[in-house]
């Protein structure tokens, strides 16, 4: 079977999706069916607004489907009308048994972490926020646990010391989109064997509970277990609030890892201020953590534990967005 002949249905929302949806078709594939969210009102006129995969699917005459509910029978009904083979699913929400497992061929998740690591909703911010070095794209075959099905292909991504959440998404999709195409084609011409996560688990980042002797595994005096595996949950506003007490990069870190949205936030004069981007300086001193510190011109500084804190972009609740030295020509602390 060629690349041509695998009938394909694609399900994915956002712009993260079109890049693997726009590498499919520009490798060849032949997309039977677009599965998208149902548009949504929107913008000041509550307009009806179409998701990006949708946009691009009408733009290259793809045939699209916007069901409100993955149950209904009259969608699951037009859905095995399409006789795919394989589906692919990327930035989708979670799709009942009987959608995933319709095609012979299953179906290929793209996820942005290298699975196991960072399984659930927000990988990407995540790994930044925990100051990851590397992290990267894994194509997996969906299975009844969230992520947790047999892993086909997986691609490392560096991660920048500054770079932000934002960045690496945009980075991550277009790495992903060409995952995505590797693992069709690796799965045609049988060069790519699924393998269970527990297979693929690398050693640099976790590490099983016990040595080949059966001896406990103990890094810098704690006992290492099974919990080494990091999460991904959704972020919720909570989330989003900077610790001042925490370290320079710990704050750093979430600033960059929460850019540009949801974004962290403190409060100044009792108004939200978000931060999208900062520097940090290492120093020791005795002010209490959260002073701010400005000359109104150049620069505007938190304390921190072990350092400063100096924002560079950041928006003040009922404002737009901006660099600091715009926000502080109109702001005096």
């Amino acid at each position: 079977m060629t690349l041509a002949d695998l009938r394909i249905i694609f399900l994915g929302t956002p712009d993260f999706a079109v890049a693997s949806l726009d590498a499919l078709v520009q490798a060849g594939c032949t997309i039977v069916g677009v599965v998208t969210a149902p548009d949504k009102p929107a913008g000041r006129g509550m307009n009806l607004t179409e998701s990006a995969v949708k946009k691009y699917a009408v733009s290259k005459g793809l045939n699209v489907l916007q069901p409100e509910k993955l149950k209904n029978p009259l969608f699951l009904e037009e859905l095995k009308a399409l006789k795919a083979d394989v589906q692919v699913v990327v930035a989708f929400r979670m799709l009942p048994v009987v959608v995933w497992d319709m095609p012979p061929m299953g179906t290929i998740n793209v996820h942005g972490s290298l699975l196991p690591q960072y399984r659930g909703a927000a990988p990407i911010n995540w790994a930044v926020i925990n100051g990851e070095k590397v992290t990267g794209v894994t194509t997996f075959k969906l299975q009844h646990a969230i992520d947790t099905g047999d892993i086909l292909l997986q691609t490392p991504i560096p991660i920048g010391e500054n770079e932000t959440a934002g960045e690496l998404h945009d980075r991550m999709m277009l790495v992903g989109a060409s995952t995505l195409v590797d693992t069709i084609k690796g799965l045609l011409d049988g060069s790519i064997v699924a393998k269970r996560q527990e297979e693929v688990i690398p050693s640099t980042v976790y590490r099983l509970p016990f040595t080949d002797e059966g001896q406990p595994i103990v890094v810098d005096g704690n006992l290492l277990a099974e919990n080494a595996l990091k999460h991904a949950p959704k972020i919720f506003t909570e989330t989003c609030q900077i610790d001042w007490n925490q370290s320079k990069e710990s704050i750093h870190n979430k600033i960059r890892g929460l850019s540009p949205y949801p974004a962290a936030f403190t409060f100044i004069n009792e108004k939200k201020l978000k931060i999208f981007a900062c520097t940090k300086e290492i120093a020791t001193h005795n002010i209490v953590v959260g002073t701010i510190s400005t000359d109104n011109k150049t620069y505007l500084k938190f304390s921190c534990k072990d350092g400063y804190i100096y924002v560079t972009d950041l928006q003040l609740e009922g404002k737009k967005r901006m660099p600091v030295e715009e926000f502080l020509r109109g702001f005096r602390l």
